[in-house]
């Protein structure tokens, strides 16, 4: 069986700057409101530790491919090719579980097949 593959999301270090939903919309060519991923903003709120918290969330919709194409084509997915905090790793399913371990913010997203 092939390797399944998937994003890996490290929410600490997304600034929200929608490179990820704009590369998307352009790779596609897509003129609707709704790529593949689009950034909720989680905040601002403020923590028992007096300190504010906000955190921007890339959320992957049902369009999603992990562009297949580009990929069959040697190239990593457009949204992890112009994330521009490299917040955004493109692997196997196993690859990115062992960054998970280690990155407690985070989250991988594995469109079905």
């Amino acid at each position: 069986m092939a390797d399944k593959y998937g994003l890996f999301i490290d929410y600490q270090w997304c600034t929200g700057c929608y490179s990820c939903a704009t590369a998307c919309k352009v790779e596609h060519g897509w003129n609707h409101e709704t790529p593949g991923v689009i950034c909720f903003t989680d905040g601002p709120r403020l923590m028992p530790n007096g300190k504010f918290e906000y955190t921007m969330l890339p959320v992957f919709t049902s369009l999603c491919d992990l562009c297949k194409d580009r990929v069959e084509m040697g190239k990593l997915p457009t949204c992890v090719h112009h994330c521009q905090a490299a917040c955004m790793k493109y692997g196997t399913v196993d690859e990115l579980a062992e960054m998970a371990k280690e990155t407690p913010r985070s989250w991988i997203y594995v469109p079905e097949q």
